[in-house]
C-alpha cells in the first residue's frame, strides 16, 4: 500500500502543474485552514435562510469541528507529511503531521451535512474534491490521508444531528424541491 502510495503522489506532484493550477489549489488550501471557507459558506447561507438557520449554523461550526477531531486523529496516528527528493511541497501546514487530511475531513464533512439541509447545495462537493485532490497536488498529504479524510468526514456530515426548519410548512430537510 505504502508503494502505491508514493507513486500516486509522485504522479501527482509532476503531472498537470501550472502556475494559475497551483495558485488555486494553494487558494483552496488557505480557504481550508481550520474550515473558515467552510464556516463563512454556512453562516452565509444561515443569514439568507431563516427557515434552516440552525441547520445552516451547525453546517457552518461542523468545519472547524470536524478540523477539530481530525487533528486528535493525527496526535493519536501521528504519520508525518510526506518527503519526496527534489519535491518540496508547494504550501505550508499548521503541523506536520498528515494523517488523516483534515482539509478533505472538513470538506466532505460540510459539503454532505448541507446536502441533507438542501440537495442543491450538492455543488458545495466541487469545491470539496478539488480541496481534497489538492493535498497531495501540493505535496501536502498522501493520496491516502486525502482518501481517509473523505470517508471519515462524509460519515461525519451524515451522522451530524441538524435541526429541523423553523416553520412547519417548510418540506423536509433534503427533501425534494
Amino acid at each position: 500500500m505504502r508503494d502505491l502510495d508514493l507513486k500516486i503522489l509522485r504522479a501527482m506532484r509532476t503531472h498537470g502543474h501550472s502556475p494559475g493550477v497551483e495558485r488555486v489549489a494553494r487558494l483552496l488550501g488557505k480557504g481550508g485552514n481550520n474550515g473558515t471557507g467552510w464556516f463563512l459558506a454556512g453562516a452565509t447561507l444561515a443569514a439568507a435562510d431563516a427557515p434552516r438557520r440552525r441547520a445552516w449554523a451547525t453546517c457552518a461550526v461542523l468545519g472547524p469541528a470536524a478540523i477539530g477531531l481530525n487533528y486528535a486523529i493525527k496526535l493519536v496516528v501521528r504519520r508525518p507529511r510526506p518527503v519526496l527528493e527534489g519535491l518540496p511541497p508547494l504550501g505550508g501546514a499548521p503541523s506536520s503531521l498528515s494523517f488523516p487530511s483534515a482539509h478533505s475531513t472538513s470538506s466532505f464533512a460540510v459539503a454532505t451535512a448541507m446536502t441533507r439541509v438542501d440537495r442543491r447545495a450538492k455543488v458545495a462537493f466541487i469545491p470539496a474534491i478539488a480541496m481534497a485532490a489538492g493535498r497531495p497536488y501540493l505535496g501536502m498529504h498522501y493520496p491516502s490521508d486525502v482518501v481517509v479524510g473523505i470517508a471519515l468526514g462524509l460519515v461525519l456530515g451524515a451522522k451530524v444531528p441538524l435541526p429541523a426548519p423553523e416553520s412547519p410548512e417548510f418540506p423536509p430537510m433534503g427533501g425534494a424541491r
